[in-house]
């Protein structure tokens, strides 16, 4: 039960491929791989037949879309089909589905944003959900732990394999999202000599056998490729 991620070469560090219907935390700098990462996520989806979610406050569907375009792999096609649907968070249904009402009542609002979103998640048996990113929480709940723990709880639950995006630059601090996640992948991004040096390593997963190793990675007409061969040393 094996699910492709769609980027070449990171199924083989992760045994041939992620478990299904679980929580899965993409961390890293900005500029670092990661929505390009989950572009390929969702297209290797849709290219399958698989239903799947972008969620993003970062970006609109029409500039996602563009700066995709920019590669070969096919997220143009797969955003066109019929498997894809897309929600910025500042939309109006997007703010109804995470916001929802909970009057005065903290915990109740926590529950019922819990449960609209595992609602529509299930009830459209999406497969794939992306996320970018945790600032998501931080937004429509600020400074509350707990609705940030009750979040994470809930998409464990779903029905859907998901990516967590999470703006991190150290690998060595960890934050709620990472101690809760079945998976915890982070993309590096550092100065080295006179270029940019990228790479992927696997912090942890549970259930599968990994590799640990920093792995570089390369972006070229394609998108983006793992070298799982090679190592890095950060």
């Amino acid at each position: 039960m094996r699910l492709s991620t769609g980027v070449d070469g990171f199924d083989e560090l992760v045994d041939g491929g992620l478990l299904r219907n679980r929580l899965y935390i993409l961390s890293g700098p900005p500029g670092s791989g990661k929505t390009t990462f989950s572009s390929h996520f969702v297209t290797e989806g849709a290219r399958m037949g698989e239903k799947c979610l972008f969620l993003s406050m970062h970006e609109t569907e029409a500039e996602l879309t563009h700066d995709m375009s920019a590669y070969d792999f096919g997220f143009e096609k797969a955003a066109q089909s019929g498997n894809f649907q897309f929600r910025n968070v500042f939309d109006s249904n997007a703010k109804r589905l995470l916001k929802g009402s909970g009057g005065n009542d903290f915990s109740s609002g926590v529950q019922n944003m819990t449960n609209r979103l595992v609602g529509f998640i299930n009830s459209r048996e999406i497969d794939r959900l992306v996320i970018d990113s945790t600032m998501i929480l931080q937004y429509f709940y600020p400074d509350n732990h707990e609705a940030f723990v009750q979040f994470l709880t809930s998409l464990k639950r779903v029905d859907a394999t998901t990516l967590l995006i999470s703006e991190m630059t150290d690998p060595t601090s960890y934050a709620d999202e990472h101690y809760l996640a079945h998976g915890v992948v982070f993309m590096h991004n550092y100065m080295e000599g006179d270029g940019m040096c990228r790479g992927v390593q696997i912090i942890k997963m549970r259930g599968t056998d990994i590799d640990g190793d920093i792995h570089p990675i390369e972006f070229d007409d394609d998108g983006l490729h793992v070298r799982a061969t090679r190592k890095l040393e950060a």
